[in-house]
């Protein structure tokens, strides 16, 4: 067994074999979400998270294994290889610690080592290093004064040793991984800063606290206030440890040669280690909040992309506005675009406004308006309040309900203005098309999100500190898992939707879409084989995650994979269905009939294994099932209410609008969301917010302050709640 699957075995919750075949389904190009749903056999069963988690690492440990080789190629063609280099590379967990040893090997510019090991000095270096002999080290370094080679002096030569021996303690990779543990464990990170003006930073402007401890948004904080120039800051420690640490395996027996080592060790530790381990543990601090505030982007979008479709119900999107006017679009049930006005419903004249109300209320009635879905941006809360008006006015002339539901806008602006808006809506303002964009947020969120770069979604925390490679990676990952986990009609699915789908890249997006447009609908699964560039591997891969609902095979408009159809329909005639009941969605009482015959019966008889027999059987009980359906439905409106009529105390419900490292942000209806800190998410101790809440839960919360002054709610999720 390798090294690598040995690592693995001892880091994920698997089994060798386990190990093994996930490897393997990797490697051969299987991707994480198809592994996921339809290798569960070979996988035990485990999750995309796992498998992502799996993924990664497995690149990371092949990654340092191919390092590995690289370095003793190099070290090799230099002729100076040894048997100890070998296992302290073979010993190297990290990639940093190869790096260290293959530190003395690098080549480097002409550092001052560099220029005494030319003058001939590296004997002298070694004598003093090894406790000298009869002669001091001055007597020995008279030896080398040579005015041809640059060194005139006992002085010079003797300095020109020390440096040498200054970057050898700097290379030392032994002392490097102690030290770099040492200030990572007992370092502080101190800033110092002032300004003219008032900023953000001013908490920092004297300040210090523990490395090990420091949180994600701070460090984040600090770095921007350097880059900025408005704070300096430095890691600091105790140098003496670090010296008596270093001295304990250099000193010899001789004083003369210690005082030599000494000055090479501060030097070293001053101009060489420190410096260069200080930037070591900054990026690491930097490396450690991107993993933070990465975690926290992808829950957030996760939880914001798997929000419930509201089907079945005609939207107006509104998207408000002050000077320009709010944007409205009505979309029919299907999300089709059917009419658009601009009305000046906010800081306009009374006239005005007066007119605004009366558009908005033919369109709503006009087109059987069910609900408004109305952008969260500038003047959402006056549009809220015109809203709020015609909507009790269209209750009490036609005794209709009415709702709307604050919905994010971030990124609309984005998508009205990029090429995709363009080619779906290219006789629409930009202004409208944002409107619609709102609209069919609500319909379904998944489906419209995934036109937009995540980066642009909002709910991300310190997005733009972190980097860029490594946050479009984690979150096309996040984009990915939930499309395919829901899964798409091929007969509706948009290019954007369909280039997250298991095996399909952008460009067999847009051949599916070009197909679909020059032959008319897919009829079938299989016909997507005829799709240019969409190969046996790739509808492998895709398949089992496209919906073909109009299909004369039924299964087709399932998640039950191609491969599987034929065990399914025996299941099916087993258990005493035929084709027309599914094709009515008509398989009742499945769950008794499983029972009488029993799970592992039923594998053996249809030759499948029993996790593949299980998904089949959830999907044969709701064929078509969106999983999103079982997510919590967002908070229905009808009314506003103001900050003033908020009391200490009060129980309200709300939805949860953003989670960052020290609590949740919640909607409860009035013009500002209210803070959950981490302190008051739980009775019990909470380590992260995402530990208890995540975005798009509706949750019941208890006002416990009010700043009308500075517009600030503090809410709390305790059962048992003090008021001060």
């Amino acid at each position: 067994m390798s090294i690598i699957n040995e690592k693995l075995i001892k880091e994920f919750p698997m089994s060798k074999s386990q190990v093994e075949d996930v490897i393997e389904l990797l490697d051969e190009g299987n991707t994480v979400p198809f592994i996921a749903r339809y290798r569960k056999e070979k996988t035990g069963g485990l999750d995309d998270v796992i498998l992502r988690k799996f993924s990664e690492r497995l690149t990371y440990l092949r990654n340092l294994q191919n390092r590995k080789e690289d370095v003793i190629r190099l070290i090799d063609e230099q002729e100076k290889l040894t048997d100890e280099i070998k296992i302290s590379l073979d010993k190297a967990e990290t990639l940093t610690e190869v790096e260290d040893i293959y530190r003395p090997f690098k080549p480097k510019k002409r550092t001052r080592a560099i220029i005494a090991t030319e003058k001939g000095l590296v004997p002298l270096s070694e004598y003093i290093l090894s406790g000298g002999g009869e002669k001091s080290p001055e007597e020995y370094a008279a030896e080398f004064i040579d005015e041809d080679k640059g060194v005139t002096s006992i002085d010079e030569a003797l300095q020109g040793a020390m440096d040498i021996i200054s970057e050898k303690i700097s290379d030392n990779a032994k002392f490097r991984k102690w030290i770099r543990d040492y200030v990572v464990n007992n370092g502080v990170i101190e800033t110092k800063g002032s300004s003219e003006e008032r900023t953000q930073y001013e908490m920092y402007y004297e300040y210090s606290e523990k490395v090990k401890f420091i949180p994600s948004h701070r460090i984040f904080a600090i770095n921007r206030g350097e880059n900025e120039k408005v704070l300096s800051v430095k890691i600091t420690c105790d140098v003496e440890k670090i010296k008596s640490y270093i001295s304990k395996f250099m000193v010899t027996d001789n004083m003369k040669c210690n005082e030599c080592i000494n000055t090479s060790i501060d030097d070293s530790i001053k101009r060489l280690i420190y410096p260069s381990i200080e930037r070591e543990v900054r990026n690491m601090l930097t490396e450690k909040g991107e993993d933070g505030a990465i975690k926290i982007f992808k829950e957030n979008l996760k939880a914001l992309l798997m929000s419930p479709p509201i089907k079945g119900k005609t939207v107006m999107g509104f998207d408000p506005g002050f000077r320009t006017g709010c944007k409205v679009a009505i979309l029919d049930d299907t999300g089709k675009f059917l009419e658009y006005v601009t009305v000046h419903a906010t800081a306009a004249s009374e006239a005005k406004v007066k007119e605004a109300k009366e558009i908005l209320k033919k369109m709503m009635i006009k087109h059987n308006v069910d609900v408004v879905s109305l952008g969260n941006g500038t003047a959402c809360r006056e549009s809220e309040e015109i809203l709020g008006e015609v909507i009790a006015q269209i209750k009490k002339e036609t005794g209709k309900d009415i709702y709307y539901v604050i919905v994010s806008e971030a990124g609309a602006s984005v998508y009205s203005a990029s090429e995709l808006a363009t080619k779906e809506y290219p006789d629409l303002d930009v202004t409208v098309r944002g409107a619609i964009s709102i609209g069919r947020r609500l319909q379904d969120p998944l489906a419209e999100l995934v036109k937009i770069d995540p980066k642009s979604i909002g709910v991300g925390q310190y997005q733009h500190d972190v980097t860029v490679k490594r946050l479009d990676e984690s979150l096309k990952n996040i984009v990915e898992d939930c499309v395919n986990n829901v899964g798409v009609d091929l007969n509706t699915a948009t290019p954007a939707l369909l280039s997250y789908i298991s095996g399909i890249n952008s460009g067999i997006a847009q051949n599916i879409v070009a197909y679909r447009d020059e032959t008319g609908k897919f009829k079938s699964r299989k016909e997507l084989l005829k799709v240019k560039r969409l190969g046996a591997k790739a509808y492998e891969q895709c398949a089992g995650f496209l919906r073909v609902d109009s299909s004369k095979e039924p299964l087709d408009g399932t998640s039950v994979h191609p491969e599987s159809y034929e065990a399914c329909k025996k299941l099916m005639t087993i258990l005493g269905y035929d084709g027309k009941d599914l094709s009515s969605k008509n398989i009742e009482g499945i769950d008794e009939k499983v029972k009488e015959v029993g799970v592992s019966n039923l594998a053996k008889e249809v030759g499948i294994g029993e996790p593949t027999l299980l998904d089949i059987i959830k999907e044969l009980k709701k064929p078509g099932r969106d999983p999103r359906e079982e997510m919590p439905k967002p908070i229905f409106k009808t009314g506003v209410m103001e900050l003033s009529q908020l009391k200490k105390g009060m129980k309200l419900l709300g939805t949860v609008r953003n989670v960052s490292d020290f609590g949740a942000f919640v909607d409860i209806g009035v013009h500002q969301d209210g803070l959950v800190h981490k302190s008051q998410l739980s009775d019990r101790f909470v380590k992260h917010p995402l530990d208890v809440v995540k975005l798009g839960d509706v949750v019941e919360v208890t006002v416990i302050d009010i700043d009308e002054k500075r517009n600030r709610i503090s809410l709390s999720m305790k059962k048992d709640v003090e008021l001060k």
